[in-house]
This record gives structure tokens, sequence and C-alpha cells, in this order.
């Protein structure tokens, strides 16, 4: 064990002697690590970000789409009118389906929404009362759409925190107000609580008006672009897609299932999609910063190769006082993991950080996967011994009287 301390310490106080190019060295080691660390965790991140927004869609949702069959047996989505508000009405009334617990009849298009001298361009959804259970839609303060608005074709909406912003400004007393939803004037009867969220399907950018009164008045339809069901339980998930797409299989008198008009995505569906592209971009990007650990590898292996030859005669020296080969390997050797073994280190601090600092600024949920962690500073110790094996195993072959001969 003495005979460790004192080569540990002598390789420190080697790897001490030339600073610059010891940190050179460790640099590329440093570089890697941060890579592997930083990428991988903000690739969970996002992963853990997909999963909530798809979560924040309903509980055991189910989604039904429209879809046409061409000649050539391709489904497309464009202008598919398929389903109807009877086939929402019948999906509820079954008794062949008892694994349902909601359903969400809806149209969904985006228009132009003004009031005053603003105006913004967003999702306006045809709803109705069963909406907010089914998509886990909570307010923040008025009321939701009634049954009897739906009955009675009213003009009200319920619109999204987004959309308060960027009609009313920092004005958060919007119940009341009068919105024009192209051109059609419209009572704000509720606001929802914000879900968070970016892009084209922001949840909190999104208008609620009665089902019917999105049909009739303001896109002049008379079918669903989806209609949105609730399982009874996560585990009735599959059974609830089999029994519904049976139905309207049946309800719209198509024999072969692969020519049906109609498309059922789950939510485990939308969310294993979403998993495994995430896991393979991750893979992807951990893979490319695993190249960087190697070129700090071949980095290492330099540096050692000219610290071989710069301490030809010290070698020499110690083999003529009598140091065993092994010795002599185990000291390089020792260098070479020291080195790479505090790049690591180094690297793993600032491969945390930056991840905190990315997912600060790109506002996803912080997280480090301690097997990253863990399997980059394991790396770096291979490393170490691997490029540090061949110099070392070098340095103790070389014959002691040429080695004190060297100039």
């Amino acid at each position: 064990m003495s005979d460790f301390s004192e080569i540990l310490a002598s390789a420190i106080e080697a790897l001490g002697l030339q600073k610059t190019r010891t940190a050179l060295a460790a640099l590329g080691i440093v570089i890697g690590i941060t890579a592997v660390i930083a990428l991988v965790s903000i690739g969970q991140s996002a992963k853990m970000a997909v999963e909530n927004q798809i979560a924040t869609l309903g509980s055991n949702l189910l989604t039904i789409s429209p879809s046409l069959q061409s000649s050539a047996g391709v489904r497309s989505a464009n202008a598919a009118t398929t389903l109807t508000n009877e086939d929402g009405t019948a999906i509820q009334t079954s008794a062949t389906i008892n694994t349902i617990s909601q359903v969400s009849p809806e149209v969904s298009r985006r228009g132009q929404v003004t009031t005053g001298s603003k105006n913004t361009n967003t999702q306006i959804v045809g709803a109705t009362s069963t909406y907010p259970s089914v998509h886990n839609i909570n307010l923040s303060t008025g009321t939701f759409i009634s049954q009897n608005d739906v009955n009675s074709q009213t003009k009200v909406a319920v619109i999204g925190p987004q959309v308060v912003s960027d009609l009313f400004g920092t004005n958060t007393n919007v119940v009341g107000q009068t919105i024009r939803i192209n051109r059609i004037a419209f009572r704000v009867v509720g606001v929802t609580a914000s879900k968070g969220g970016t892009g084209f399907q922001n949840q909190d950018d999104m208008i609620y008006v009665p089902l019917t009164t999105a049909q009739k008045s303001l896109f002049g339809i008379n079918y669903l672009t989806a209609i949105s069901l609730e399982a009874k339980s996560k585990d009735q998930i599959v059974v609830a897609q089999d029994q519904v797409g049976y139905f309207l299989l049946a309800r719209h008198k198509i024999a072969n299932p692969a020519q049906a008009d109609f498309t059922i995505i789950s939510q485990n569906d939308v969310a294993g999609a979403a998993s495994s592209v995430t896991t393979t971009l991750t893979t992807l990007l951990a893979g490319i910063a695993a190249i960087s650990l190697l070129v700090g590898g071949i980095g290492i292996m330099n540096i050692m190769f000219v610290t071989v030859t710069e301490r030809t005669r010290e070698i020499g020296l110690r083999k003529a006082l009598g140091a065993e080969s092994k010795v002599i390997i185990l000291q390089f050797l020792t260098e070479a993991t020291v080195l790479t073994l505090v790049g690591g280190l180094i690297g793993m601090v600032v491969g945390v950080v930056l991840s905190y600092i990315v997912d600060y600024f790109m506002k996803l949920p912080f997280t480090i996967s301690l097997s990253s962690v863990f399997l980059a500073i394991g790396v770096s110790a291979v490393i170490g011994i691997v490029f540090g094996w061949y110099p070392a195993q070098r340095a103790s072959k070389l014959s002691p009287i040429e080695a004190l001969r060297y100039e």
C-alpha cells in the first residue's frame, strides 16, 4: 500500500511539473465527459417534458379522428367528414361499450380573434360540457360551457391564459368581456388555468365555444374533427380501443377494418412514439459526444508518449537501480489514470451545471441520469488505462544502458 502511495504521489508531482501540458491533455477528457453528461441529461429532460405535456392532454385518453380511404389504400385526414355528432352520442349510449366513462365530441379549427385594436390567430375548439374532465382542463376563473349552451347555440367563450395576454394584456378580469371570432361577437364566461406549453398545439392558446355554435355559426359544418374518449382505467385502454373501433365499423357499415374511415389513437400510442423518438435522439447525441472522449483518449496517449520520451534518462536510472518493469508500467499508468479521472470529475461538474443552465432557459424539467454520470467517470478511468498502457509498456521495455545514454 505504501509503495502505491509513493507511486501516486510521484505521479501527481510529475503531472504538476508540466501544468500547461497536463491541463491541455485533460481538456479533451473534460469536454468529452461534459458533452456526454449534458447531452444525455438534456435528452432525458426533453423526454420528461414531452411525457408531462402528453399527460396534461387527459387521463386514459383515446382520440378518434376521421379519415378518408383513397383508391390506393392510403388514408388521408384531408377534408374527412366521416365523424358526426350522432357517432359521439351512439358511443356514449351504447350498451356494448362498457369501458368508456366520458365522451367529448369536438370541432377544432384556427380562427381570427379580435377585441378593440388587439387581434390574434388561435385554435378555436367547439366543445361540450364533458371536455374539461376528458382533457384535464381546470378553470382559473368563471365557468366552462354548459349543456344548455350547446343546446341553445349560445355565443359564449372560454379562453386560455395566452389568449388573455394577447388580447387583454395584463388585465386579468376578462369574464364578461366581448371578443370577436371570425367577426362574430362572443361573451367571455371563463378562463382556463395555465398548463404551459408552446407551439401550434399550445393548450394555453385556445378558445372554447359551444360545439353547435362552432359548427353552425363559425365554420358552417355538420361533422366532427375528433371524438375524445376517457377510458375507465389505464388497463382498459386497449379493450376500449377495440370496442369503440368495432362499434364504429358496424355503425358505418364497413366490413373490412382496413377500409375504416376513422383512426383511433390512444394516449399510450402517442407517449410511446414520443418516447421512442426522444430516446433515439438522446442515444444519437450521446454517441456523437462519445467521439470527443475517444479524441481525448488519443490526446492522453500522445502526451504520455512525449512524457516517456522526455523522461527516458529517469526511466533508465530507475531501472539501473533495480526498478522492475511492472513498477515503471504502474507509474505511467497511474499518471494517465489520474489525468483522466481529474478531467472526468471536472467534466462531471461542468456537465451538470451546463445541463441545469440549458434546461432552465429551455424551460425543461431538470434531471440528471446517475447512470450516465457513473458511466462517464468509469469510462474516463478506462480511457486512462487503455490509452496509457502502450506508452507505459514502451517505457518499461527501455534498456537501462540505452536510456542513460539518451540525450
